[in-house]
Order: structure tokens, then C-alpha cells, then sequence
């Protein structure tokens, strides 16, 4: 990395998901990217940090949306709500019902069907997955593994979802659509996402009627198994440095797609700086296998622990115990019931790691690669 080059990662303070905004470039140029939106509640901390930006430099070289969970996506329809939306954009990713179901107008389940009508509205329709051509973001079932370089030199490899993947997520999407909305009836997802309090600027949070509230309570309680394996997840890399950023993917997908890479590059490890936990500390979506590939002296685990008492114990024990680099650093953006158990030195002593945390609660945890 050039003596001026950074490479930054602010992980904000988004409840039990994810809210990841990254900055890269020199002193003269700063260029940007939003990885997820974080749950509805934690909004407020992602408008914070949008508003300290200068007026006049709130462009975005890409927003990804990962997955339809609640806990990735719903800032991200919250934000696109704005009218005019307050930062400048210039790549989107997300998969909508259009790229699980080639031919269909683009919809998607719940979440996905009220973002889907939102970048219809807001956005032209060359900025969604532009970086393939209006096509899904995803990996093939063989060849090179994806790359796209963005502004200045950004490099990211696309690591998930694979079609697979993709085709169990079209099942699942349909199903929790319901009766109540047909797939391809945009003015109608359109419509829905009028009504919902909750994304709307300047009004209440929650839904605001029995009858809102029981769908945003449905919602929480999908299966998140085919959300999660249709996670956006890559390798980013610029001026020496590197991250990867593995959303709520699944541990088998990674490992595949990182064997490939490595072949590719005709290496036995993957070296990086930091590693964004997948799935903020799921026991589900980490393994031996999975970190074998990798040597990085950092994990980034975001979450407070609620709702699903993540991270799991058994995930925090494997990182360290699995490590290629030792000792590595834990780096959490909550001191929180399941977090803190790990800041105890003597346990660090004993197991050979390093805990890290936030240092200014509610504000973003910045980590300077």
C-alpha cells in the first residue's frame, strides 16, 4: 500500500445485524461503499454517519445489498425512501425476483419486494448490478470466480452466491411473498411500501396498525437458510490490503469459492487483513475447513446480541482455536452480554487471542487496515 493509500472498514452500530461502510483511496480522493443497511432500528446510527459527510461528497461507488433478512436490508429501504435519496450512487447490488426467475419483472419477497420497487423509483435501472450488466451477482459453476474493479482500484471478488443457491432462494422468496402479492406487480409492491410507517421519513417506526405489525412479525420468523446461502460475499482488495466480507453466507460456499481462487492465483492460503464474520458469529456459518484457507490476523464480528444470542460461543472458540495466524483479534462493535464473556484477560491469556471493542459505544467502529 502506497505510503497516502488507506483502506478503512466502519462497522455501525446496527443492533443484532449489519451496517458496514468502507472508504478506500489517498489523500487526495476518498471513494466509498455501503455494505447492508442494518434492521430498521438501527437506522438512525446510519443516517448519523451519512449526515457528517460533506455536502458535496456523498457519492458511493456501490451499495450492496446482501440478502433479504431483515437485519441486512431494512436501512437500506428506510434510506432509499428519501426523496431525493441523500447520497449519490453508483452501482447497486442486489438480487431481486428478476434475477432469480430470468424473463420476470423485478420483485422480490417482503423486503425485497418493497427495495425492488424503491430502485425502480429512484434509480435508473443501468445502476442495478450494472457491474453484470443488469444480470444476477453470482458465481458460475466453474471458470474464474467473477472480478470487478472499482474506482481507483478497488478490487473485489465475488465469492457467493452460487446459482444453487440461488435457485433454493427463488423457492423460499415465493412462498414468502404470500397470496397477497403477485410476483411482477411492481405498483402494487409500490403501494404496499406506502403504507408502511416504518420505512417512511419522519414518521413512526414499527407498523402502525395490527395488521402491519403482524406482517413485519412474520417476516422476523422466516427460515433464514435460503436467505442466508443467497448472501452477496466477496474479497475486496485495494493498495496491498484486504478484507473479506462474507455477510450471512454459507461456510461451504466460501470455502468452495476460495479453493478456486487459490488455485487461480496458485496459492495454498489466502491472506488478508481482516475477515467480516459471517452470519455475526453463527456456529452455522464458520468451520475447520473454511479456516484453513485463510491467514488473517483479524475477525469482525457485528452484532449485540439480540434476538439470536449471537456470536455463539462454539464460533468464537473456533476462530481461535482454528486460527492460521495466532493470536488473532476479535474485533466487536458491542460490549454486550455475548460479547464481554471474551474480554477477560485471563481467559485471553490462557487461549491465546486478542479481544477488541468498540471504543465509542454508538458510534461506527473504525478499523484501519
Amino acid at each position: 500500500m502506497a505510503e497516502q493509500d488507506f483502506f478503512r472498514i466502519e462497522l455501525l452500530p446496527a443492533l443484532h445485524g449489519d451496517c458496514l461502510l468502507v472508504e478506500y483511496g489517498n489523500a487526495s480522493r476518498t471513494r466509498r461503499m455501503l455494505i447492508d443497511g442494518g434492521p430498521i432500528g438501527g437506522y438512525k446510527h446510519l443516517d448519523a454517519r451519512l449526515n457528517v459527510l460533506p455536502a458535496g461528497d456523498r457519492r458511493f461507488e456501490l451499495v450492496v445489498m446482501s440478502h433479504v433478512d431483515t437485519d441486512h436490508i431494512e436501512g437500506i429501504v428506510r434510506l432509499f425512501a428519501n426523496l431525493p435519496v441523500p447520497i449519490r450512487v453508483i452501482d447497486i447490488w442486489f438480487n431481486g425476483w428478476g434475477h432469480l426467475q430470468p424473463g420476470r419483472q423485478v420483485l422480490g419477497g417482503k423486503q425485497g419486494e418493497f427495495l425492488s420497487a424503491l430502485i425502480v423509483r429512484r434509480f435508473r435501472l443501468d445502476q442495478w448490478n450494472h457491474a453484470f450488466g443488469g444480470k444476477a451477482v453470482v458465481v458460475p459453476d466453474d471458470g474464474s470466480l467473477p472480478e470487478r474493479t472499482l474506482a481507483d482500484g478497488m478490487k473485489l471478488t465475488l465469492l457467493s452466491p452460487t446459482n444453487a443457491r440461488l435457485d433454493r432462494m427463488r423457492t423460499k422468496w415465493k412462498k414468502d411473498l404470500g397470496p397477497e402479492v403477485v410476483p411482477g406487480d411492481l405498483d402494487a409492491a409500490w403501494a404496499r411500501l406506502a403504507e408502511r410507517r416504518v420505512y417512511l421519513p419522519g414518521q413512526g417506526l414499527l407498523g402502525s396498525t395490527p395488521e402491519l405489525d403482524k406482517l413485519l412479525e412474520r417476516q422476523l420468523k422466516i427460515d433464514g437458510a435460503a436467505p442466508n446461502g443467497s448472501s452477496i460475499a466477496f474479497l475486496a482488495e485495494y493498495g496491498g490490503k484486504s478484507c473479506l466480507f462474507l455477510a450471512d453466507a454459507h461456510h461451504e460456499v466460501i470455502a468452495a469459492s476460495i479453493r478456486r481462487l487459490l488455485e487461480q492465483r496458485g496459492q495454498k492460503t489466502l491472506h488478508v487483513d481482516a475477515v467480516k464474520v459471517a452470519h455475526h458469529g453463527s456456529a452455522g456459518n464458520i468451520s475447520d475447513k473454511l479456516l484453513a484457507l485463510i491467514d488473517s490476523p483479524r475477525f469482525l464480528i457485528s452484532t449485540n446480541g439480540a434476538q439470536f444470542g449471537h456470536p455463539d460461543a462454539e464460533a468464537v472458540q473456533r476462530i481461535i482455536a482454528r486460527s492460521v495466524h495466532q493470536p488473532p483479534t476479535l474485533c466487536f462493535n458491542y460490549d454486550c452480554d455475548t460479547t464481554r464473556p471474551w474480554a477477560s484477560p485471563e481467559k485471553q491469556a490462557e487461549l491465546g487471542y486478542v479481544a477488541e471493542y468498540n471504543p465509542v459505544p454508538d458510534k461506527p467502529y473504525v478499523i484501519e487496515l
